[in-house]
């Protein structure tokens, strides 16, 4: 008996986001996922140059021509870098992960690090993070003289050991 063909990614729960082109290349390249499948919507550098270079440990801020309004209340945008383009190339959103506020309507801007010893290079409209819509808790903040016991308690950075 032949192998069953492989079952399409199950569809993911939509959130609708209203998106603002700031920049006309993103007529011809819209933001979409990278496959049916994929958590994320790829953001492009929507840039003035047709190359940027970003030298050994250096940083580089790029438009990505768009500008959101995350309609569902308790979702926030979550900018990662793409997998790939870390990996390989070794550039990384700057700042670890970057959050788009619910409020915020201005130009997503993604900053990227080059962790590599070697200059590297963005060309405009590559594919250069994602955004990843979660849901976000805001704290409610209370005061408290003292906090629960845990097993862990202040232990912090490496306190479990390597293995």
């Amino acid at each position: 008996m032949p192998p069953a063909p492989p079952s399409a990614a199950p569809a993911l729960p939509t959130v609708e986001v209203k998106v603002k082109y700031l920049r006309p290349l993103l007529e011809d390249a819209p933001p979409r996922p990278g496959t049916p499948g994929s958590a994320g919507i790829d953001l492009r550098a929507c840039m003035d140059e047709d190359v940027v270079d970003i030298p050994a440990g250096g940083r580089h801020a790029f438009p990505t021509g768009m500008a959101i309004e995350i309609t569902t209340p308790g979702v926030a945008g979550f900018v990662f870098s793409r997998s790939g383009l870390g990996t390989r190339q070794g550039l990384t959103v700057s700042q670890g992960v970057g959050v788009i506020d619910p409020d915020y309507r201005g130009e997503i801007i993604v900053s990227l690090l080059n962790t590599s010893g070697e200059r590297r290079q963005i060309r405009r409209g590559e594919r250069i993070a994602q955004l990843v819509l979660l849901p976000v808790y805001l704290a409610a903040l209370v005061r408290a003289e003292e906090l629960s016991d845990t097993s862990r308690a202040a232990g912090g950075f490496g306190h479990t050991g390597t293995v």
